[in-house]
């Protein structure tokens, strides 16, 4: 599993472990400072010493790159906070589809369905569904109801 940062986080790391090892530190200090396994700090210190510091620069991850750049994401996101009326849907409500169709025709590339989820997540947002409300409903009436009717409704009902 890949651990946790950034490519330049996890190199700054590893150099940090190599100064810590340079400073006469055992490994399994180390390994404690930083938060890593002690087989980590022993292998990056055989990496640096078989080819040099450079062996522990940062690499790039790997991966499929993503159908949607990252320099387009902010371009997705205004026209997502445009509405999808705005879009030229019929309600405002987005769902993954519409947002296919979206990408697909203002961006040119292809999501599948269950994969909308993960890149708005990336984007900060969260599914959510609007809240379903007759339009006539007066509050106090509910309310009034609830204190009731419901409450009678609901204690009857283990009998």
């Amino acid at each position: 599993m890949r651990p946790y940062g950034s490519p330049e986080q996890l190199e700054q790391r590893r150099r940090k472990a190599l100064a810590l090892l340079a400073d006469g530190w055992r490994p399994v200090d180390v390994a404690g400072q930083l938060g890593v396994e002690r087989r980590s700090v022993r292998r990056w210190r055989a990496r640096a010493k078989a080819q040099g510091a450079a062996a522990l620069a940062a690499r790039p991850a790997s991966g499929r790159p993503p159908k949607l750049a990252i320099r387009q994401r902010p371009r997705l996101e205004r026209v997502l906070l445009r509405g999808a009326q705005a879009a030229g849907f019929s309600t405002d409500l987005w769902t993954c589809p519409r947002i296919v169709t979206l990408l697909r025709q203002e961006f040119g590339v292809s999501y599948h369905v269950d994969h909308v989820g993960r890149l708005l997540r990336s984007l900060g947002w969260s599914p959510q569904r609007p809240r379903r409300q007759a339009r006539e409903q007066d509050p106090t009436v509910v309310r009034q109801w609830r204190r009731t009717t419901w409450a009678r409704v609901k204690k009857n009902s283990g009998r």
